[in-house]
């Protein structure tokens, strides 16, 4: 059983009543010593001895009571015990205050150093009790802040990164056909500007991205027929899928799958999904899209969608990064599909927004299958 900061209090109070006790019971028992020595000194004599026994105790009694009056008692007991109980007391204070105060100033300490820029900081959680808790928590604090210091030097590497890039051939271009002393025809000025929609796209996701990740993605709900809505999606990248010499299918069942859902974030997500497919799934090929109705997963129901292809695959030891931002399996194919590397991430995070989630599984050279959950609420 673990204890307390309140239990900890009430058993050291219970040790100061103890001790003092004790104290109390010593000084009367060294009391009472004395006022018998001093009976033998000055009323054992041949009188007292030739008396009965009856008449010795009562002796006896009588100058115990008349030594044991309330004003000798609290002039020499009461003063003792007082003298005692407050050294006691004052020791006793001093240690259990340090006791208490022992943990905060560890932790005063540790806040001093993260108030510094110290983000490695860490507390030793030494007990189980709320100065534990609070040790854990903020131990708990500073990795959180870590991860999120780390998550932002990554962000504004990767953002450089990818801004790079573009900049750099559209600043060559322009310093070409500057140094050229000619006009320029249009069709030369495509390339810079296929690398202005680039940069666009990606400030665009980015911003988007943010939002989703800060819990304030705006989410316009309504009953969305899946297997209507797939229909559509699926329809628009066939002609891509065709020119690529893929084959694309999409399965569903004869009644209607309704989530409630905002139509253009899930079409983003299901597009992000099967663009990938085409990229990664070579020439004959085959991406299928299946559709099941109330599934049941971590007790509660759900309409599962599954991308499915029969492409190049993901090794074991990438799916666990494959939503983080900018990440890339294949880094050069992916730069030569032109993508900005945040497809994934949005996918994962507008999922997350409709309170689903999104698995993958993967085997190299023999296809990826990316599912969807949403939920279907009571209401539907």
């Amino acid at each position: 059983m673990k204890m307390t900061v309140r239990m900890k209090i009430f058993a050291y109070m219970g040790l100061l009543v103890l001790i003092v006790g004790i104290t109390f019971s010593i000084t009367t028992k060294v009391y009472t010593g004395s006022l018998i020595d001093q009976f033998q000194r000055e009323r054992i004599d041949d009188n007292y001895l030739s008396a009965t026994p009856e008449e010795q105790i009562a002796i006896f009694k009588a100058y115990f009571l008349d030594n044991m009056r309330l004003s000798k008692l609290l002039q020499v007991t009461q003063g003792v015990r007082l003298f005692f109980f407050i050294v006691i007391g004052l020791l006793f204070s001093y240690w259990i205050s340090g006791v208490l105060a022992l943990p905060l100033k560890k932790l005063i300490a540790a806040i001093e150093r993260v108030a510094q820029g110290d983000l490695n900081v860490k507390v030793p959680v030494e007990t189980k009790d709320e100065y534990g808790k609070v040790a854990q928590t903020f131990n708990d604090m500073t990795f959180r802040l870590r991860e999120a210091e780390e998550a932002r030097r990554r962000l504004v590497a990767d953002v450089a990164h990818e801004l790079r890039t573009p900049l750099s051939v559209m600043q060559l271009k322009l310093e070409n056909y500057q140094q050229a002393g000619y006009h320029v025809p249009p069709e030369m000025l495509l390339r810079i500007h296929d690398e202005a929609i680039r940069m666009s796209q990606l400030v665009d996701d980015l911003h988007v991205l943010s939002l989703a990740e800060a819990g304030l993605l705006s989410l316009d709900r309504k009953p969305l027929d899946l297997t209507v809505h797939l229909e559509r999606i699926v329809d628009d990248v066939k002609y891509e899928a065709e020119e690529n010499g893929l084959d694309i299918r999409l399965y569903t069942i004869s009644r209607p799958v309704t989530v409630m859902a905002d139509a253009r974030r899930i079409t983003q997500v299901f597009f992000n999904l099967l663009t990938n497919a085409i990229h990664y799934t070579t020439r004959g090929g085959k991406i299928t899209v299946e559709i099941e109705d109330r599934v049941v997963d971590r007790n509660a129901l759900f309409a599962r969608i599954s991308v499915i292809d029969t492409g190049i695959g993901i090794p074991a030891e990438e799916l666990p990064h494959l939503f983080d931002r900018f990440y890339r399996v294949d880094e050069a194919r992916s730069r030569h599909t032109g993508g900005t590397g945040l497809g994934l991430s949005i996918v994962h995070h507008f999922v997350r927004a409709h309170g689903g989630f999104i698995r993958v599984a993967s085997q190299p050279d023999e296809g990826t299958i990316f599912t969807v959950y949403l939920p279907i609420g009571n209401d539907i």
